[in-house]
């Protein structure tokens, strides 16, 4: 297993004792909406279960319990590593940490120095030096770390990733990314998402998948950043109300149309719900992201263009199409060549499968993973510094380096990147 200390807890587990699949005792902290992803443990990783649940809402627990029931229920982090430090063989051998953004340092800092393989749902941090520290605290006990960045295993995404490889756009130069967040009003806005002290800026809590796949895409990291952005519609709305113990699907409803007409906002709402970032990468290429929170479509729209072409998707999941144009020529709606998108019609459950599959593939044999906490921390590092530029009247702002050692840690834990920016065998139809 990846980890000494946690290879040493699987070992001693019932769980585990005899099981030729590694089976894993897995904490699931936060016990919210996007608890769900746990329920893929047992399919990943067969034989494997969820042992605990740490929540700090009666509500949460008694969830959990239902969904559960097996497992054993926490009010802390703090009872749950202390169980685990007084029982031969401890409790669990990995958690998945869902709780909410601003919560996520100091859970992930402390699983990891307990010994605890840990899946930590994206963002890794709200800030820089938080996100650091997390690699920081990874890199110096040999602890599995795995950030939950799941959008690289789409199909959209590995779709424009491979027409890239393979040559049909040239070298990549520029990435736009527009992200239509239809359903924002719902999603972010009538919880602890709409407090800048929880979340920061939805240029992480939403923008860090788009803006880890611009660096995927490109093959190289941001290093300064401009931001622009305001709350537009959601803070004219009055109407607000504590929701504790409540999770999204409570109030969802396609219904809440059009944007002013939400009500029971979450009591803070600082956030901002339009925001654009402008990114120059090391390798020279420039590249855009903007967010909307109030447009009535929800899904996000690239167009990559290289130095022999471009590529655009249509829709982000199945039915959708990426085209390609390489040829000269006038306006035209069908690209000289066209990619279907695969996966599911809607959602992400067939990415959370991949990425669960991933994470503990990396916890048990030590495999090397697509998914990179060094990149999430760029993206983080992008995400809050585009954010007090677009507080700080849109100054420039670049990003500060990570130290050698913990680069040269998590780089080796990763799967080279194939070159991506080929810049001969271009094939076209």
């Amino acid at each position: 297993m990846h980890n000494d200390v946690a290879a040493r807890s699987m070992t001693d587990s019932p769980a585990a004792t005899g099981s030729p699949t590694n089976a894993v005792r897995v904490a699931v902290v936060g016990f919210g909406a996007r608890a769900q992803i746990a329920n893929h443990v047992a399919t990943v990783r067969p034989g494997s279960s969820i042992a605990a649940v740490v929540d700090p809402t009666d509500r949460g627990r008694d969830r959990a319990s239902l969904v559960h029931p097996s497992a054993e229920i926490f009010a802390t982090v703090d009872a749950l590593l202390a169980a685990h430090r007084e029982r031969e063989g401890g409790v669990v051998d990995a958690a998945i940490v869902t709780s909410p953004d601003h919560t996520h340092e100091s859970i992930a800092v402390a699983l990891l120095e307990a010994g605890i393989g840990v899946y930590l749902e994206k963002p890794l941090a709200i800030d820089v030096a938080g996100a650091d520290r997390v690699l920081t605290a990874a890199a110096a006990t040999g602890t599995a770390l795995y950030v939950g960045h799941n959008f690289r295993h789409s199909d959209v995404v590995q779709t424009m990733r491979a027409i890239i490889a393979r040559g049909e756009i040239g070298e990549v130069k520029a990435v736009w990314v527009r992200h239509f967040v239809g359903n924002g009003g719902d999603y972010y806005f009538k919880d602890w998402h709409a407090d800048r002290s929880k979340t920061n800026t939805l240029l992480l809590q939403k923008a860090s998948h788009d803006i880890d796949i611009v660096h995927y895409l490109a093959s190289s990291y941001t290093r300064r950043v401009v931001g622009m952005g305001d709350l537009l519609v959601y803070g004219d709305i009055d109407d607000r109300r504590d929701r504790s113990g409540e999770t999204m699907p409570d109030w969802f409803s396609l219904d809440n149309w059009p944007p002013a007409s939400h009500t029971g906002l979450n009591p803070v709402v600082d956030v901002e719900d339009v925001s654009m970032v402008l990114m120059t990468l090391d390798s020279g290429v420039m590249a855009s992201y903007q967010q909307c929170h109030f447009t009535p479509d929800y899904w996000r729209n690239y167009t990559v263009i290289g130095t022999e072409g471009r590529l655009e998707n249509f829709g982000d999941t199945s039915g959708g199409t990426v085209r390609v144009w390489n040829r000269r020529h006038e306006w035209q709606e069908r690209g000289d060549a066209e990619y279907p998108i695969g996966g599911v019609a809607s959602g992400h459950d067939d990415a959370d499968i991949t990425t669960m599959g991933e994470f503990f593939d990396h916890l048990v044999d030590g495999a090397p993973t697509i998914v990179s906490p060094l990149a999430a921390r760029e993206a983080v590092a992008v995400g809050a510094l585009a954010a007090a530029s677009l507080r700080q009247g849109s100054v420039p702002v670049d990003i500060p380096p990570l130290p050698d050692h913990v680069s040269d840690y998590f780089a080796a834990r990763t799967t080279p990147a194939p070159d991506s920016q080929p810049t001969s065998g271009r094939t076209s139809r």
